[in-house]
């Protein structure tokens, strides 16, 4: 059995299967990126709802484990060389997933590069960009006379949607045939970009057909529909 009490996060989240995966998250783009990755891959896991309307991301325990303040956050009981490895940021996860699944990223050396090329264009890019939109239209920003900062993050926003419009040109997945991280990553954003910030029409999605049809077939798989709902919120 493992033991996870040296980790304060578990006493504010108990860990009922210590020899799981501990994950710590919120149905964001960021934290359905590990639950999707997870169930794609088939590793053991146990979810744990890290509440924003109570503020658990800003409780001693979690920042014991993540000082940044965000989720999601994992605990691996059987880590590197046998012992329990604590890990935030998303990005850094995935790549976690993969390695320890040998799932999800290629085997190759220039194959993994890339991948990672494009995990790290969601990770600078992608996601900074579509969080700013969100900001400035759906939340607090949109009350802001001036629409200059929101129209610097839309513009942006469309170029980007532009360079994976290119990408996406007569390839299946970010990667080609290859379903990767890199998609696990990005399209979690588009989907939130769309629909949950309700910007569209502001960002003239239906231009980017490439992109609409990958989102479709990402949405389409059922580990995905599922890690979109986890962890289930009470």
């Amino acid at each position: 059995m493992s033991n996870l009490s040296a980790f304060p996060i578990t006493g504010k989240w108990p860990a009922r299967h210590p020899e799981r995966i501990q994950l710590y998250s919120l149905q964001t783009p960021n934290g359905v990126k590990v639950s999707i990755a997870l169930e794609e891959t088939g590793l053991a896991y146990e979810p744990h709802l890290v509440s924003f309307d109570h503020h658990d991301q800003m409780s001693p325990e979690f920042l014991s484990l993540n000082p940044n303040n965000k989720i999601p956050a994992i605990i691996d009981p059987n880590g590197p060389d046998g012992k329990p490895l604590p890990l935030f940021e998303s990005g850094a996860i995935l790549l976690y997933i993969a390695d320890k699944s040998g799932q999800l990223l290629p085997k190759d050396a220039a194959g993994r590069y890339e991948t990672i090329q494009w995990l790290m264009f969601q990770m600078g890019g992608i996601g900074p960009m579509f969080g700013q939109v969100g900001f400035f239209h759906k939340f607090a920003g949109r009350e802001y006379e001036d629409k200059r900062p929101r129209d610097r993050y839309i513009n942006e926003s469309r170029r980007l949607l532009g360079v994976l419009e290119q990408r996406l040109e007569g390839r299946q997945w970010i990667m080609g045939d290859d379903y990767t991280i890199a998609d696990i990553a990005i399209f979690p954003w588009v989907r939130n970009l769309v629909n949950y910030y309700g910007a569209g029409e502001l960002v003239e999605f239906h231009k980017f057909g490439n992109v609409q049809r990958v989102l479709n077939a990402f949405l389409a798989r059922p580990a995905v529909a599922k890690g979109l709902k986890i962890p289930a919120e009470g």
